[in-house]
């Protein structure tokens, strides 16, 4: 089914639409007709070859579906370096793994800062989900900094230790989530089944792993939500591995009050094809982002039960000032002298709670850290998680 309010795709992307299609419908009939919404945004998303972020669709940039902090701005990066080389200082081992990194645009930026700041890392892992996007980071990085290819490993699973810095950038609005509907008969989940060589919503009875998490909350009746399964189980396996340093998550979402706010009874599920927002997962599969925003006291729970610390959490504006963002600003580098009407209108971007400064949070969760991380300095609100 096609949105008709979507551009439409070209013969290729309708093939590709169609072999998705076909291995989604086998997974359900393999399934007795029916799988969980997980189970469906996790294929239409991440199946080999085929799915979003694995088959090879431009995803980035005007030319894609979305934008990212590090594709508006330069400055993202450069000014989240500065977090990460005051970390650094204090873990020995000085690594980075990213998550998600997109086409590359905020590692070659952290690695150019660190490098002028004296305080590149021993490695950087990429952890990502395609070989495609791994070539893409690997032909910006030979453009912007071929002479420090040499510090990247670009993985297939987390390492067992991690001894530095961790961070995400909009990875965790993007894993699978389980579509929750309470009703006056019972809790539900909504799953997806066959119709019409379509799909449609089909909704079952919720299993008990459900209901334990929805138990610490009351939620009206009707209303519609996610939980995030496959995210905390991320966070989980983090938390295990963190030996020493800072996990940073930035993402848009919110806290567990503003989440399941009554007003909000329809979730946040979103899908992204074009610079276009719209709400049907069933359109558009394989070249559209499907996303859920994020429930930072969820993950935040899952730290604290693996014995890690919530050090800080606050709004990206606050965070990017906290680390000097404005500085930078009045210290432009005289090689790369942009217009101040173009630095102004990235830099709003960034900040300005119309557009990514206030919807868009931060979340640091630390192990060993006995020093005040310079991104939470003023305005921490890690109280309220």
């Amino acid at each position: 089914m096609i949105n008709s309010n979507l551009p439409p795709p070209d013969q290729n992307m309708e093939s590709r639409m169609a072999s998705l299609s076909a291995l989604i419908k086998q997974k359900i009939l393999d399934q007795g007709g029916w799988i969980t919404f997980a189970e469906f945004m996790e294929l239409a998303l991440y199946s080999p070859s085929l799915g979003y972020y694995t088959g090879g669709v431009a995803k980035f940039g005007r030319e894609g579906d979305f934008v990212t902090a590090p594709i508006i701005s330069k400055l993202f990066g450069t000014t989240l370096a500065h977090q990460i080389a005051q970390i650094l200082d204090y873990t020995p081992e000085r690594q980075i793994l990213e998550l998600g990194a997109g086409d590359g645009s905020a590692a070659a930026d952290i690695m150019l800062t660190l490098e002028k700041l004296g305080a590149l890392p021993s490695s950087y892992g990429i952890l990502d989900v395609s070989p495609s996007t791994y070539a893409m980071q690997k032909e910006i990085f030979s453009k912007k900094i071929p002479h420090l290819l040499h510090i990247f490993d670009w993985l297939s699973d987390i390492p067992e230790k991690l001894n530095g810095v961790v961070f995400a950038n909009e990875v965790f609005d993007s894993l699978p989530v389980n579509l929750i509907e309470l009703t006056e008969s019972g809790v539900w989940e909504k799953g997806v089944a066959i119709q019409d060589n379509g799909f449609s919503w089909s909704n079952r009875i919720a299993s008990q792993k459900i209901l334990t998490a929805l138990n610490d909350l009351e939620l009206p009746v009707p209303y519609a939500t996610e939980i995030s399964l496959v995210g905390q189980a991320l966070m989980n396996r983090l938390a295990k591995s963190l030996e020493k340093g800072v996990i940073i998550i930035i993402d848009y979402g919110f806290r567990e009050e503003e989440y399941y706010h009554p007003q909000r009874v329809s979730g946040t599920l979103m899908c992204h094809y074009k610079h276009r927002a719209h709400q049907n997962p069933f359109t558009m599969i394989g070249h559209q982002d499907i996303t859920t925003h994020v429930d930072f006291s969820r993950l935040a729970n899952v730290a604290k039960n693996s014995n890690l610390e919530v050090v800080g959490f606050c709004s990206q504006a606050q965070f990017l000032i906290n680390c000097g963002i404005t500085n930078l600003l009045q210290k432009p580098d005289a090689s790369e002298v942009q217009s101040s009407l173009e630095v102004s209108t990235e830099i709003n971007k960034l900040l300005s709670p119309a557009e990514m400064g206030e919807l868009f949070k931060v979340l640091a969760i630390g192990r060993q850290i006995d020093f005040p991380i310079m991104g939470f300095s003023k305005r921490n609100r890690r109280e309220l998680l």
